[in-house]
């Protein structure tokens, strides 16, 4: 082991620069330089520009008060019965309290309506629906829609928790800017403890998810409200029509809103508790569903965004080529990389391996101290991650990567989407017919 690493540091000294560059290329000029670079000198600037936006800010938060617009929150879901009573309790907290809770239970088998049909009763909830018959959570988004009163809809899931001003700090950027339509919230991992996957995810959601969010808002570039918090204009999703039939709808109703001219704004104060999957075999059933949807919304539904035509708008059209160039094309040119090193660098992969392992290890370190300024929660219990932070190499660079490589194969050759048992059949086959 020592005699090892003698002749990897004799060989990390004896390499120049441009050789350096050479071998490790794919690391300095795609990974390093948007995930850090980019995202960094984006979260300074808002940092920076924060202090000129308080007033306005403190303005909208007067204006929402003032005018206290009616909220219509919206909660779709199968066998969430025993969620319901948890949720409805704690909303009652809320520093905002102008809203109807509705409820709509998506065919479930469990005692879901009893459990509903008595918090209604005795006033925890305003209103419940319900499908006889499974229709998905896009069917039941829009039965809540139907009914729904509000100036505002919020998208809730029933299994999460929220920060006692989450509904008020989600509503503020209405006002703060009219031509926003619709706001995500800033989903945290409330079970980070029960295990590795749980974890490590955690971290992901931290500094990839929550603190990238906060750099693709501030770009004009932000793409995919999360279900399980995320406010819209009722006007903007009555143009709509709605949510169309997933697995990825929270992405389809984002560029949906995006398309009509509408600004997507990420909220970090509007702050969300969930629980993530807790094996890493679920772990890759909901990260498959979730890396189909590029495919089938980005390069086959939405491909519009693309073409020159009355609607285009630059803004929309840079949201789609980032996301496409940095989680497909480099995802396809990272095997290419590892081509290049097998067929290049056969007799050197043995330092050539731990080097890159020890550059993405040391760039996860640097970007977890240093998002750390930026992330809304300042005490969280950073000691606790710091251990595992070296396994997001392996986590982020191999486990999710070939998690999406197998995505995107199936949804290219095999529309693989369509066939997710996360939808029923019928409404799977209905949305393919039209193409949705």
């Amino acid at each position: 082991m020592i005699e090892f690493l003698d002749e990897f540091i004799n060989y990390v000294t004896s390499v120049n620069a441009s050789k350096l560059f050479r071998i490790f290329w794919f690391f300095f000029v795609f990974e390093f330089f948007r995930f850090f670079l980019v995202e960094i000198t984006t979260l300074l600037l808002w940092k920076f520009t924060s202090f000129f936006r308080k007033s306005r800010v403190a303005d909208a938060r007067l204006t929402l008060w003032e005018k206290q617009p009616f909220v219509s929150v919206i909660v779709p879901g199968k066998n969430e019965g025993k969620h319901i009573y948890k949720l409805a309790n704690s909303l009652k907290e809320q520093t905002y309290r102008n809203f109807e809770l509705i409820i709509i239970d998506d065919g479930s088998d469990d005692q879901t309506p009893e459990i509903c049909r008595s918090l209604k009763q005795n006033g925890y909830i305003d209103a419940y629906y319900r499908n006889e018959v499974r229709g998905g959570k896009a069917s039941a988004a829009n039965l809540g829609l139907r009914y729904a009163r509000g100036k505002f809809i919020i998208h809730l899931d029933a299994d999460c928790s929220y920060d006692r001003d989450a509904i008020e700090n989600i509503l503020v950027p209405f006002y703060y800017d009219l031509n926003i339509g619709a706001v995500g919230g800033n989903v945290q991992v409330r079970n980070y403890k029960e295990s590795l996957c749980a974890t490590l995810q955690a971290i992901e959601y931290m500094d990839t998810i929550s603190v990238g969010r906060i750099a693709t808002s501030e770009l004009g570039i932000y793409r995919v409200i999360s279900g399980a918090f995320g406010a819209f204009r009722k006007d903007a999703l009555d143009r709509l029509g709605g949510w169309d039939i997933g697995p990825g709808l929270d992405g389809d109703i984002t560029v949906k809103i995006r398309k009509l001219g509408y600004k997507i704004h990420f909220e970090p104060s509007a702050v969300c508790q969930t629980s993530v999957p807790v094996t890493f075999q679920k772990l890759i059933k909901q990260r498959l569903r979730w890396d189909k949807s590029l495919i089938r919304f980005r390069l086959r539904k939405h491909r519009d965004v693309f073409y020159p035509n009355d609607s285009f708008r630059f803004s929309n059209f840079i949201s789609f080529v980032e996301n496409i160039t940095y989680n497909l094309i480099l995802n396809v040119k990272w095997y290419f990389y590892l081509f290049d090193m097998i067929y290049n660098f056969t007799s050197q992969l043995v330092f050539i391996v731990p080097m890159n392992i020890l550059l993405y290890t040391v760039n996860n370190f640097l970007k977890f101290f240093v998002f750390s300024l930026f992330r809304e929660r300042k005490n969280e219990t950073v000691h606790y991650f710091l251990i595992y932070l070296p396994l997001m190499v392996f986590y982020f660079g191999y486990f999710l990567r070939i998690v999406r490589s197998i995505a995107y194969v199936q949804e290219i050759f095999f529309k693989a989407s369509y066939k997710d048992s996360w939808n029923p059949q019928k409404s799977s086959k209905f949305a393919k017919a039209l193409k949705l």
